[in-house]
């Protein structure tokens, strides 16, 4: 299976245990002024849904290199000598195949997510991510 289906078999597994979303990004390009898009064939060679951007230049969106590919949270119960309160522990799952590798901005997402207090891993399989919600439940 491909990342993106190990993406939603695990999303779809955490739905009730833990609040799991899909981390976005993307590349597009900008310009100025107002848009042309052609809907017909014109001399310039532009194809129905062609879009012309003046002064055009790339960007990206998103979040920054290295964020996790599923992030979320999971409500946990503090201890009575902590007022018996609920708070959201920060989770993030950096989804890989069997054979997928860690790049070193990912490690270093990983990295400050848990010296921060939340909890976050590598997993591979939606038993790996269950994993990852019952270490951010304990203490």
């Amino acid at each position: 299976m491909k990342e993106h289906g190990i993406q939603n078999t695990i999303r779809n597994d955490l739905a009730g245990i833990a609040y799991t979303f899909r981390a976005n990004v993307g590349k597009g390009w900008q310009g100025v002024g107002k848009p042309f898009k052609a809907d017909r064939h014109m001399t310039v060679a532009l194809k129905p849904g062609d879009v012309v951007l003046r002064a055009a230049r790339p960007f990206d969106t998103g979040l920054p290199p290295g964020f996790h590919d599923l992030f979320g949270w999971v409500a946990v119960e503090i201890t009575p000598e902590m007022v018996g309160s609920k708070f959201a522990r920060f989770v993030s799952y950096e989804v890989k195949t069997e054979t997928g590798r860690v790049r070193p901005e990912q490690v270093a997402f990983r990295n400050a997510v848990n010296a921060s207090g939340g909890v976050s891993e590598v997993v591979r399989s939606s038993a790996d991510a269950l994993a990852v919600v019952e270490r951010a439940r304990r203490p």
